[in-house]
């Protein structure tokens, strides 16, 4: 909680608290504000009793197709929702490959691994993903760029939460 980001996030949800649940009058845009204040907050969009109807709500119009809220006037946007339904772990990246099965998700390692002896190839033929010989500190090791099955995402849809001068939060659902 001491970074600038998480500190920012934590005023701007003071801030607009005050101005979502001060005024009297109801706005078009009051559904649409809670929604971004609850999306912002840092432990979660339902840490908050008062955040559990809106994002609920929320999740309810998405699945239906419907845009995503707006909040206009407060410093916040959003981006559209966007999908990813795989991930992979740190040190690696989401890629496509063809498989047994046509094209599909993989993981592959950002830096070249240490890899089995008899993977490596010799010769101009290697391409550039393949294993090969590499040489440092005295020692000879075949290493590759490995690839791995990625993880389905139990919340694949996202929406991007900007918030003026504070930075931006991915938010899964």
């Amino acid at each position: 909680m001491n970074s600038p980001t998480a500190r920012a996030l934590s005023c701007a949800f003071v801030l607009l608290s005050s101005y979502c649940i001060s005024s009297s009058k109801a706005r078009a845009d009051d559904w649409g504000c809670q929604v971004l204040l609850c999306l912002s907050n840092p432990g979660g969009p339902m840490q908050f009793a008062e955040c559990v109807p809106p994002v609920q709500r929320l999740w309810n119009e998405l699945a239906r197709g419907r845009p995503f809220p707006t909040c206009s006037g407060v410093g916040f946007q959003t981006s559209r929702p966007g999908y990813e339904p795989y991930s992979c772990e740190t040190g690696y990246r989401l890629t496509a490959r063809f498989g047994p099965q046509g094209q599909e998700a993989a993981c592959v390692s950002a830096t070249r691994q240490v890899v089995d002896s008899s993977q490596c190839t010799s010769g101009a033929g290697a391409g550039s993903g393949a294993a090969r010989w590499v040489s440092g500190g005295g020692q000879h090791r075949c290493m590759a760029y490995v690839t791995a099955q990625p993880s389905a995402r139990a919340q694949p849809h996202f929406v991007d939460v900007m918030i003026d001068g504070a930075g931006t939060q991915r938010v899964w659902f």
